[in-house]
């Protein structure tokens, strides 16, 4: 009884973790939609590869862009 209880726990936490991370990530889309098409454009989706490309362009972001990748960091 007690580790299907906590097979359940560990599966909720990780699912709202992963719901949390997809708000965040939409977040991003919105707002870095023009500067990934200006500087990420070529780079694949997935494992982190936009979010890290836009952050090696951090300087050249604008404003709303920087914005929601700092507030997820």
């Amino acid at each position: 009884m007690l580790k299907s209880s906590l097979t359940v726990l560990v599966f909720a936490i990780g699912f709202s973790t992963a719901a949390f991370a997809q708000a965040a990530t939409s977040d991003q889309r919105g707002a870095c939609k023009t500067d990934y098409e200006k500087y990420c454009k070529g780079t694949m989706p997935g494992g982190g590869r936009i979010v890290a490309c836009l952050n090696k362009q951090h300087d050249k972001l604008s404003a709303a862009c920087k914005s929601a990748i700092d507030s997820h960091k």
